[in-house]
């Protein structure tokens, strides 16, 4: 489970592209709480949030404070990125309770190497890095393991396999490929080329068939 991380905030009045690019500029980052049938404009400030977000704060349940006061509990659904500096520019927070129930997306973790890497030269594949789920949102994990150990060529892993924490339940349909070991380009390139030669060397003779420019 998670570790229910903390983030202060501030109320933000008004709103606006300028307002927004005064706060960027000022180390803040313009966000919204909604959810509970409100919506509230808020700031944060941008280290504060960069270091929730490294602490794995992307899926958990985060407790707002306001004036060091506890303000509510909410996740975080939304993050808007500068496509050029890379930094946060808005986040949308959604209100929730302790023990509501809420639609997630967690990353997939795998866990050990493949047989079919270890000992037959091939490639896994992390097909799906996300899997939907629903569950109370402070039980919510950093993410999902598979463990990835048995697998041999060929073989895969669906969203149903993947063990989900008690109480929870998938959303992602249950027949999706999530992990897949295959041959190599190169492996495969090679048994093509052997499965052609040795189907030229078992060509059936023709009985009867007469040599080209000949005739019976």
């Amino acid at each position: 489970m998670a570790q229910q991380q903390s983030l202060q905030i501030e109320r933000r009045e008004g709103g606006g592209t300028s307002k927004s690019h005064a706060l960027r500029r000022a180390g803040r980052v313009p966000g919204v709480v909604y959810g509970h049938g409100s919506s509230q404009s808020i700031a944060i400030e941008r280290r504060a949030l960069e270091d929730l977000l490294h602490r794995g704060g992307r899926t958990g349940l985060i407790e707002l404070k306001m004036d060091g006061k506890r303000f509510e509990t909410a996740l975080l659904r939304d993050i808007q990125i500068d496509p050029v500096s890379r930094k946060v520019i808005h986040v949308d927070l959604q209100r929730v309770t302790a023990n509501e129930t809420v639609h997630a997306k967690l990353p997939i973790a795998t866990v050990g190497t493949p047989d079919g890497v270890r000992n037959f030269a091939g490639v896994m594949d992390i097909v799906l890095h996300e899997l939907d789920i629903e569950g109370p949102a402070n039980r919510l994990p950093d993410h999902l393991e598979i463990d990835v150990t048995e697998l041999g060529l060929h073989d895969h892993i669906t969203a149903s396999q993947v063990a989900l924490p008690s109480g929870f339940k998938l959303l992602t349909p249950p027949d999706t490929l999530v992990v897949t070991v295959e041959s190599s380009k190169t492996a495969r390139a090679l048994e093509e080329a052997e499965l052609g030669a040795s189907m030229e060397q078992a060509q059936p003779e023709v009985i009867g068939e007469q040599p080209q420019g000949e005739t019976a």
